[in-house]
């Protein structure tokens, strides 16, 4: 029995600019790290590619001035709602300030204590003491400077009203801060929306929808096509756009179907080998400490090849060891489960030798693996290549 299980590493590239091959880089990349440290590549191993570098080289930006005049040809008004924007400066503020550049106001609505993916607006145990709830109450921009307004986000040391504040005011906007849970508080002041939430946004659409809003839009419906040459994505508009500069964005990547099937084609031709290639952006975990949902991006991975579809179905061995070879050590415990494994049957939901399992989807799962893998710092490898995945204790 191989002493070696799944095997992870970080892959360098080198610095990705726009009209590069990345086809070529990511294949002579992956076999010049397999030359340098002598393994070899195998059926079904994973390359994974940050979606960031698929992005940039594809050239896939869009500026502030783009964002602005999509959302002066789509509203009516010029004083929108946004409902439960993230609290991120990378994410968010940029989009910001197209958003109020082509608007004389906007009253935005937020969450607390914290947004969609886990940034505190507020000291929790504040509102705890003061007896706030968290339904059918709607906290005014004065009762929150008056209570929190010198709380400040555990990591990054900014309080995100003052801030965002400060982005609509330098694009000589009105701004108004209104803070509720339920998002259909926003059409006591407004009758045109633009739904900023990323995952329950379908939900937030409906809900303003039935409640009489005039016009629901989300960030996936802005960018959706060019704008003046602009890049775009028509099918999650801004939602997993970051900042590039002050005035750009860089938008999620497209066409990431195209090029995971054309990079795996070319490993097949190099190597022999069906490689399984996916692209990745944010993981989907949570921070212990900071209470921070990572997934920001709409998907953890928006393109994969065909070998990566489905979820595990696995067995849990710590269950099979402690109840039905209870009995059982050594080498013959090691036996006995790994028949079990090789005679399992090939759908075991629900079942109790599963309990604990957790069978997420493939891509969900090695999407995170591979972002803590590659960091979003520098790291300096944005290509990773994971081997043995799909290998369990009953193979030899």
């Amino acid at each position: 029995m191989s002493k070696v299980g799944t095997i992870v590493r970080g892959i360098r590239i080198g610095v990705i600019k726009e009209g590069d091959n990345l086809i070529d880089i990511t294949v002579n990349s992956v076999l010049s790290a397999s030359r340098e440290e002598n393994f070899e590549l195998n059926d079904k191993d994973i390359v994974a590619i940050t979606e960031a570098v698929v992005g940039i080289s594809s050239g896939n930006y869009c500026t502030v001035d783009d964002i602005a005049k999509d959302m002066s040809n789509k509203f009516t008004s010029r004083h929108i709602g946004i409902v439960n924007p993230i609290l991120s400066r990378n994410r968010f503020a940029v989009l910001l300030s197209a958003f109020a550049r082509s608007m004389d106001k906007l009253t935005i609505q937020l969450s607390y204590p914290s947004d969609e993916v886990g940034n505190d607006i507020l000291d929790k145990e504040q509102l705890r003491k003061l007896n706030i709830p968290m339904s059918n109450y709607i906290m005014t921009e004065k009762e929150y400077t008056e209570k929190f307004g010198s709380w400040k986000h555990i990591f990054t040391g900014v309080n995100m009203v003052d801030f965002y504040r400060d982005v609509c005011t330098k694009e000589n906007c009105q701004v108004e801060f209104i803070f509720s849970n339920n998002v259909e508080t926003i059409l006591e002041y407004v009758d045109e929306v633009l739904c900023a939430d990323i995952h329950t946004r379908n939900e937030t659409k409906n809900i303003l929808q039935e409640k009489g809003a005039k016009l629901v839009l989300g960030l996936d419906d802005i960018m959706t096509s060019s704008i003046d040459g602009s890049g775009y994505n028509s099918e999650y508009g801004l939602l997993g756009s970051n900042r590039a500069t002050e005035e750009k964005v860089k938008l999620f990547p497209t066409n990431c179907q195209k090029l995971v099937e054309e990079i795996q084609e070319e490993f097949k031709s190099i190597t022999g080998k069906t490689i399984e290639v996916m692209v990745y952006g944010d993981g989907a975990f949570k921070d212990p400490v900071g209470r921070i949902w990572e997934l920001a991006d709409p998907v953890v991975s928006p393109g994969y090849t065909k070998g990566l579809e489905g979820s595990p179905n696995e067995l849990k061995l710590k269950y099979l060891s402690d109840n039905k070879f209870a009995n059982l050590k050594g080498e013959e415990l090691n036996n006995a489960i790994k028949r079990e494994i090789k005679e399992k049957n090939q759908n075991l939901k629900g079942t109790i030798e599963t309990q604990g399992t957790t069978p997420r989807r493939y891509t969900d799962l090695i999407g995170s693996l591979c972002d803590l893998t590659s960091g979003s710092g520098d790291k300096g490898t944005p290509v990773v290549l994971v081997q043995n995945y799909f290998k369990n204790y009953g193979e030899d």
